[in-house]
């Protein structure tokens, strides 16, 4: 399946760190970030990506080129001249879309089984399934309610008890769910994701294995902890 990575962010969160690069290639115990996150994607079986850029694109496009060197295929969508959020980065990839696709964001690692992941988004039938992970305001907010195997509500903004669930960082689309979003404007995610939930159509996948970002400095500092204590591992 192909992934699209969202990696335009300004990553203001990781300032001064970002002032010179973009957050995907903010350095994690001597790597750019979006080294293990391709590698991680590579060992999952994922070869072909579609990186949605922005803010210092011309930095990651120069950093990994083609996909080469990592035995993958990688291609840009840019945002261009204003941020387009991430759904609406979405919308400006479609030209470069198949017919379903993962999408993830540009400072996430993920760990987990995504063989079945793609498995039940197939038998699902459904125009997305996100990847879900009862957090209970573990790792942060936890802003998803899940019922039936369906996501029933998203908002990061207004949280309440309900919400033991939290969007790991993963989604599995289907093209045509891309048909509600406006061209050329700054979508975000909750926006089009709510219209997935309130015509039943955004699948929930449960998955157990935490999750690691880098979004923020002390995201950054948890996942090199991470990298440093996994690194003689095979």
């Amino acid at each position: 399946m192909q992934v699209v990575i969202l990696a335009g962010g300004l990553g203001t969160r990781l300032r001064p760190l970002t002032l010179q690069v973009p957050k995907a290639l903010v350095e994690v115990a001597g790597e750019p970030f979006i080294d293990y996150q391709i590698k991680l994607l590579k060992k999952n079986r994922f070869r072909d990506f579609v990186i949605c850029v922005g803010y210092k694109s011309d930095l990651i496009e120069k950093y990994l080129g083609n996909g080469d060197r990592f035995g993958v295929s990688i291609v840009y969508s840019n945002d261009g001249e204003k941020q387009l959020g991430p759904a609406g980065a979405l919308k400006n990839a479609s030209p470069l879309l198949k017919n379903e696709f993962m999408v993830t964001y540009g400072d996430s690692y993920l760990q987990m089984d995504y063989a079945k992941f793609e498995e039940s988004f197939h038998s699902s039938g459904k125009l997305g399934m996100m990847a879900v992970f009862e957090n209970r305001n573990a790792y942060g907010k936890s802003d998803i309610v899940v019922r039936e195997g369906l996501v029933t509500l998203y908002n990061k903004i207004n949280q309440s008890p309900e919400m033991l669930w939290i969007n790991y960082g993963a989604t599995m689309l289907q093209k045509v769910a891309l048909h509600f979003i406006p061209d050329k404007q700054n979508v975000g995610e909750e926006e089009f994701y709510r219209f997935l939930i309130e015509n039943r159509e955004l699948g929930a996948f449960p998955t157990f294995t935490r999750f690691y970002e880098v979004g923020t400095l002390s995201g950054l500092n948890e996942f090199e902890r991470f990298v440093m204590a996994n690194r003689s591992s095979p």
